[in-house]
């Protein structure tokens, strides 16, 4: 089973989104705090983390900076965050996507496959 970690604070979505996944073969850990996020990433080392920006402690922009290095997996930052200069930050800061919100849990599952199907 292939791990996930959703790192967001949005406690109603992050539980839609683990369950959704899980349906679908995913086991998914989620982590609301940015604060603690690096941390997380780096003992669990997930196949793939679904990264929010704004968090509190510590935004996502911060957190994939932290970790690119020491962290071999994927990074997709999952945001409502559409302004093109976040979207470049992003993947320029070593995010290998970036999904706004809202998408269609079809449309995310759909695009997370993609991702790990070409890093197996």
């Amino acid at each position: 089973m292939t791990d996930i970690l959703l790192i967001e604070d949005d406690e109603r979505l992050g539980a839609l989104v683990a369950h959704y996944l899980g349906k679908h073969g995913y086991r998914v850990a989620v982590e609301a705090d940015g604060a603690r996020a690096v941390q997380a990433i780096l003992e669990r080392a997930p196949a793939l983390v679904l990264l929010d920006i704004s968090l509190p402690g510590q935004d996502g922009f911060e957190i994939c900076r932290a970790v690119r290095a020491r962290y071999a997996g994927i990074i997709c930052m999952l945001t409502a965050r559409t302004d093109d200069i976040d979207q470049v930050l992003g993947l320029e800061l070593g995010a290998d996507d970036y999904i706004t919100k809202p998408i269609e849990p079809r449309v995310l599952l759909a695009r997370l496959r993609a991702h790990l199907r070409r890093d197996s």
